[in-house]
């Protein structure tokens, strides 16, 4: 069956500025893996991080009420920097559960043996005002590293996980998390979900990544089932995903990307380009 086909029963929408939430979409599939999903890569408009809070928050709600538009209960941001700009707007404005996404600087903070973690983010979720109560509210006497990577998102949307150019990055800031000390990373962007292996691979046994896609598929469960939202049983349910800059260079990114190894979900390609 696919999400087309189940479009009566419960559906979910999640929106990401590329392919970083299909991290996010592969864990719910895993936790509820006929539940209907409809996707929304803004590439015309990737990379969010570049972007002033304002345009995100613009744009964010915009494709949250296209996909409401069309039948989704309940609305999921994978995308940091998204949710920081846009998240209490859009619990302002739609009357549908909507969960975000944040760096997991909580659990870094409580599991550190050395006292020191990190969050590896863009830009735009560095500078946003979320990850800075985060840091209010966990930190506490933890040193808390921020580690922003430009251009790193860029090659993950080109569907590039391995090769020199990511291994250059990596290398540059696990010599950096070394030299601190940090056993605890969080991964504050959806995109390098992708990279967790070449990351862990430069670090060493002894440091924990950690990211949000299985927390937060657990939070979708638990919103539908609070707000009485049936979660349908069955057969596996491809994800409805439409890239706004088009389906086919975001089907390619998906080739090259399976080809390297990422874990992708179910997922069917609409040919619409929502601008």
């Amino acid at each position: 069956m696919s999400a087309t086909e189940a479009s009566a029963v419960t559906s979910v929408g999640v929106l990401d500025s590329g392919v970083g939430g299909l991290s996010v979409v592969a864990a719910m599939q895993r936790a509820m893996p006929a539940l209907p999903v409809r996707y929304i890569a803004d590439t015309a408009r990737f990379p969010y991080g570049d972007r002033t809070p304002e345009e995100v928050a613009e744009r964010t709600l915009a494709l949250g009420a296209r996909l409401i538009d069309e039948g989704c209960v309940l609305l999921v941001v994978a995308c940091n920097t998204a949710s920081s700009a846009a998240l209490e707007l859009l619990r302002e404005r739609f009357d549908v559960p909507i969960v975000g996404m944040e760096p997991p600087l909580k659990p870094a903070a409580e599991r550190t043996r050395s006292g020191h973690v990190a969050v590896l983010a863009t830009a735009g979720t560095t500078e946003g005002e979320r990850l800075a109560r985060l840091y209010e509210s966990f930190a506490g006497d933890r040193e808390v590293l921020t580690v922003p990577m430009p251009g790193l998102a860029d090659l993950v949307e080109a569907g590039e996980i391995a090769g020199p150019r990511v291994e250059a990055i990596l290398e540059a800031s696990a010599t950096d998390l070394r030299a601190h000390e940090v056993d605890e990373v969080a991964l504050g962007c959806t995109h390098y979900a992708f990279l967790r292996d070449a990351l862990s691979g430069m670090l060493g046994p002894d440091v924990e990544i950690i990211d949000t896609a299985e927390p937060v598929a657990r939070r979708v469960r638990q919103q539908l089932a609070a707000h009485s939202l049936a979660i349908p049983d069955g057969e596996p349910v491809a994800a409805e995903c439409t890239a706004t800059g088009g389906a086919g260079p975001f089907e390619e990114t998906l080739a090259r990307l399976r080809a390297a190894g990422a874990d992708l979900p179910m997922l069917e390609v609409v040919q619409e380009v929502v601008a």
